[in-house]
């Protein structure tokens, strides 16, 4: 019965002093929420398959004036927070008469007051604007600048289907820009 107790006492000891049960106490560390999180939009046709999809960062307006300010007209804006803005398209589509085959681009903008550039880019995985290169530029479309009804906090991207494919729509502040993607026939 000593024996038995001994033991018993002695596996308590071992469980309360392993290395296991010493880590699981400890806080994991984990990063804090980004100020500029994370999201992303995809389109999927009718079928369900998927047509295009966004990555990109969403800074918040915090009463600041964005257009003009914050993000300077006339300057390549990564379009978003922290990592290039990245586009995939998982078919072919037309943008600005040009055929963009499937496949993932950096997409950039130059914000003007009544017009933007929206250009797609072959460089990927980069951050910002800072490695950015026309001689990698794709396709470039200008259009206009849109006043939304209502404010938008946080950058937001979203598809919308149209007749002819789907557009994507950028929108922050009081403005947003519609990029239309053509399917091809």
């Amino acid at each position: 019965m000593k024996k038995l107790i001994l033991g018993a006492f002695a596996m308590i000891c071992l469980i309360g002093i392993n290395p296991v049960n010493a880590q699981e106490k400890e806080s994991p560390n984990f990063s804090k929420l980004d100020a500029s999180p994370m999201d992303m939009a995809m389109f999927r046709n009718k079928e369900d398959k998927a047509v295009a999809r966004i990555i990109y960062s969403r800074p918040q307006k915090r009463e600041r004036e964005v257009f003009g300010k914050l993000v300077p007209y006339g300057k390549v804006w990564r379009t978003g927070a922290n990592e290039a803005t990245e586009l995939t398209l998982f078919t072919d589509m037309k943008i600005a008469d040009v055929t963009v085959k499937a496949g993932t681009y950096s997409l950039y903008t130059i914000p003007n007051e009544k017009e933007w550039t929206v250009i797609l880019n072959n460089s990927t995985n980069t951050w910002g604007a800072y490695e950015y290169t026309d001689e990698e530029d794709k396709v470039r479309i200008n259009v206009p600048v849109r006043d939304s009804k209502n404010t938008i906090e946080a950058l937001s991207m979203a598809f919308e289907e149209t007749a002819e494919g789907v557009d994507l729509l950028i929108g922050w502040d009081d403005k947003y820009v519609k990029v239309p993607f053509k399917n091809i026939k």
